[in-house]
């Protein structure tokens, strides 16, 4: 598929969709009529419509119109939005890009029920809408003009990584469940800031920046985070003292469990209908 093809259809139009569909649009290679969002009610994208994007009800239409097929909704629904698209999905034009949590490649193949259709699996997460999101794709049976063309959407709204398939509901777990654990962090810190003096707004304005630099010495120099922390910690000092209290009270061992317990979860979030 060239890279060239812009007409673009994501079926689900919530929260990720609409993310996805926003941060396509500000990477500028994307324009809002080149893509079409669905949803059953309209009335929630009525503000992306009048922005310029196509936006309907009618998955089968949007399918049969596009060129990228994107889907974007809850496990349970999938069989139901698939049944109604499989007979306008064109083996040869239509590439399907799957963010649906703990759905395997075969799975979507077998349901729309056309072999050698190109599906490529991608898990990115809600920081997509500004450009910062973590995807991780995989697709071992996909071409690499496909997969390139996959990278080249997800690279212009973030970093991507490719992994093997059986890694995705990890992924999913550390990376897309992951905004809300270090923002669940963040906010664990903004009280605490409030509670030694500073107002609730400026403590949350501080400890989402210390959060940010964080992040980004950690990137920028590629280093281990224990490397960084080393350099704030000093005998007998005030950061250890916190870090050890935080140990003792299960601060790493409560996120370690959180990670594995959103990944045994994402596994069984889909059910195959019959």
């Amino acid at each position: 598929m060239s890279s060239e093809v812009k007409k673009v259809a994501i079926l689900g139009g919530g929260n990720m969709g609409i993310a996805l569909a926003k941060g396509m649009v500000a990477s500028g290679k994307y324009q809002p009529a080149a893509i079409t969002l669905t949803r059953r009610n309209l009335r929630a994208l009525e503000s992306l419509e009048k922005e310029g994007y196509q936006v309907t009800s009618d998955n089968a239409r949007a399918v049969e119109e596009a060129d990228i097929i994107i889907l974007s909704m809850l496990p349970q629904q999938l069989d139901f939005v698939l049944d109604s698209v499989a007979e306008k999905v064109d083996v040869q034009r239509h590439l399907f890009i799957s963010i649906v949590t703990g759905v395997m490649v075969t799975d979507i193949v077998e349901r729309v029920g056309k072999m050698g259709l190109q599906v490529i699996r991608a898990m990115p997460n809600t920081a997509i809408a500004i450009r910062e999101s973590m995807t991780c794709i995989a697709g071992n049976k996909a071409s690499e003009e496909n997969l390139n063309l996959v990278r080249d959407i997800f690279d212009a709204v973030g970093d991507t990584v490719e992994i093997e398939e059986e890694l995705m509901t990890s992924a999913t777990a550390l990376c897309a469940c992951g905004i809300a654990f270090f923002l669940r962090s963040i906010r664990a810190a903004t009280q605490g800031g409030t509670e030694i003096g500073f107002h609730a707004a400026d403590a949350l304005r501080m400890a989402a920046q210390t959060a940010k630099g964080a992040a980004s010495l950690l990137l920028h120099f590629q280093s281990h985070p224990e490397n960084e922390i080393d350099k704030v910690t000093s005998p007998k000092g005030c950061t250890i003292a916190g870090l050890n209290e935080m140990e003792h009270n299960g601060f790493s061992s409560a996120l370690i469990k959180g990670i594995k317990t959103s990944s045994l979860k994402a596994e069984q979030l889909y059910h195959k209908e019959k």
